[in-house]
C-alpha cells in the first residue's frame, strides 16, 4: 500500500491547488479572474492557493495590462507538470485497490 502513497504530492492534495493544476494542463494560459470563475473560489483564497503553486515552481504568473487593468495570467510548468502526473498515478492506483 505504501508503494500507492508514494507518489502522492503533499502541495497537490488541496482541491483548489489541484484543480488549478488540471485546468492548466490543457497548456492553456488562464487568467486569475478565469481560475476564480472555474473554481468557485474567492480572491484570497485563490490567491494564497496560486501562490504556493507559484512558490513551489508548479505555476509560473504573468502580469500585464489590458484595458489598463492588471490582469495576471497563470502557466503550468514543466515541474508543476510532472508533479500532478505523478500525484494522479498515485491517485488512480489508490483508487484501483478500492474494494466498492
Amino acid at each position: 500500500m505504501s508503494d500507492e502513497l508514494d507518489g502522492f504530492d503533499e502541495l497537490l492534495q488541496h482541491r483548489s491547488r489541484l484543480a488549478a493544476c488540471v485546468l492548466l494542463s490543457d497548456d492553456v494560459s488562464l487568467s486569475f479572474v478565469r481560475l476564480r470563475e472555474l473554481l468557485g473560489e474567492t480572491d484570497g483564497n485563490l490567491g494564497a492557493q496560486l501562490r504556493k503553486l507559484e512558490e513551489a515552481g508548479y505555476v509560473k504568473a504573468k502580469k500585464e495590462f489590458a484595458a489598463r487593468k492588471p490582469v495576471t495570467w497563470y502557466t503550468l510548468t514543466d515541474r508543476g507538470r510532472r508533479a500532478l502526473k505523478t500525484h494522479l498515478e498515485a491517485m488512480g492506483k489508490l483508487i484501483k485497490r478500492a474494494k466498492v
